[in-house]
């Protein structure tokens, strides 16, 4: 996005840290679901959840190193929730994180177009009725 042509509201959508923020969402949403079904130690998620941060910087750092964002960003997780934070992203691949996160970034932003367009709407709707008996000129390329 270019930062000067676009509204903070969505550029804070599209932001890395919101992205990062999403992707730690998923994993520990998956955490639970694993922990219900007996696939991971109970108490992984709620550890994550506590003690994780999203620190862009130190994702990139460890990205430019092992090539990878979803290692970078589980490794940069890990650092933080210490190592309950390893049975995160098991059985999962990178597009189910990166997809998942990605449609929660097109809601979001949807979410605020939509509301836009009602409220211009609601704009266009007063004006029309207002002005509908203004006369006004025309002409058509019609005989």
């Amino acid at each position: 996005m270019i930062k000067r042509y676009s509204r903070k509201e969505l550029t804070d959508i599209w932001s890395e840290e919101n992205k990062y923020k999403i992707w730690l969402d998923v994993e520990v949403a998956a955490a639970e679901a694993m922990e219900k079904l007996g696939q991971i130690p109970r108490g992984v998620a709620s550890v994550v959840r506590k003690k994780a941060r999203i620190n862009v910087s130190r994702i990139h750092k460890i990205e430019s190193e092992v090539k990878h964002d979803v290692i970078a960003f589980l490794t940069s997780v890990t650092e933080k929730a210490g190592i309950k934070a390893r049975y995160l992203h098991q059985g999962m691949t990178s597009s189910d994180v990166l997809d998942t996160s990605f449609n929660i970034q097109l809601v979001q932003s949807g979410k605020i177009i939509l509301k836009d367009i009602n409220q211009i709407l609601k704009v266009l709707k007063k004006q029309a009725k207002k002005y509908k008996f203004t006369p006004c000129m025309g002409r058509s390329y019609f005989n």
